[in-house]
């Protein structure tokens, strides 16, 4: 039997244009709402999947306000069998700070009897596109860790882990327990069902309280890419449009000479 922790961050939802708060530390989420990241959906359901596979229970994990008790309940929805929210103030949180918040809930859930063998968390934070969570967990609980990874699942006491490389696929073997950051694409993720839903709003979900001081991340500000305009060109109108139709064709390599 595994018991497995997946960790999720309520961010901003996907939009067109992407807006930054005034002190460009943040996304602007006023007009596009909240949610978790499609690494997450994914590291959910994965956990989902490895938790049942060997009879344990999944739980899910967020630090920040009490509006992430939304996506808890989302995650408490399509399987997860409990909650923890760890309420903080993370407007200055950065990554160690994070990863030393979540490595504490482990540590005080082990003296009270609940092990996770494994942490699974999504590759990277949708917002601010932070790499190092899952990493600094790992260092801070003296565990092995992968990350990038599609799929994995439990073998005795090792966890088998599958993920693109540059070579093709990659398979990797970790003595258990162990922290996994997960990308999207490895699994399908399950959406709530309105049954799902009832049920998840009336689940207990554990609440504690983060008052540590925050080392920070040292981010100065977010930076916007200029967008990148985008060119259309005529090549003219009706029956004498389609010289430079075939022309065009043969310049790209669809059709011989």
């Amino acid at each position: 039997m595994a018991n497995v922790l997946v960790c999720i961050k309520r961010v901003p939802g996907a939009s067109g244009q992407i807006l930054l708060t005034e002190d460009e530390q943040a996304v602007d989420a006023r007009h596009v709402g909240w949610t978790v990241s499609p690494h997450e959906e994914c590291a959910v359901e994965l956990a989902i999947q490895v938790a049942a596979a060997t009879g344990g229970a999944a739980t899910v994990l967020t630090v920040g306000s009490s509006d992430a008790l939304e996506q808890l309940r989302d995650a408490l929805a399509v399987g997860c069998a409990g909650a923890v929210l760890v309420e903080a103030d993370t407007q200055h949180f950065g990554p160690v700070d994070v990863a030393e918040s979540i490595a504490d809930v482990v540590r005080a859930h082990e003296v009270a009897g609940t092990t996770y063998d494994l942490v699974v968390l999504g590759n990277d934070a949708a917002d601010t596109g932070d790499f190092q969570v899952g990493v600094r967990l790992a260092y801070a609980l003296e565990r092995p860790v992968l990350t990038g990874i599609s799929t994995c699942e439990i073998d005795g006491d090792t966890v088998v882990a599958r993920g693109d490389g540059p070579d093709g696929l990659e398979v990797f073997e970790v003595p258990l327990p162990a922290v996994v950051a997960v990308m999207e694409g490895g699994v399908s993720p399950r959406y709530p069902s309105i049954p799902g839903r009832m049920k998840a709003k009336r689940a207990p979900v554990e609440t504690l309280t983060d008052s540590r001081k925050p080392v920070g991340s040292g981010r100065v500000r977010l930076k916007l890419p200029p967008e990148q305009p985008s060119q259309v060109e005529i090549l003219g109108a009706g029956a004498d449009a389609a010289p430079a139709v075939v022309d065009l064709l043969v310049k790209l390599g669809v059709v011989a000479k």
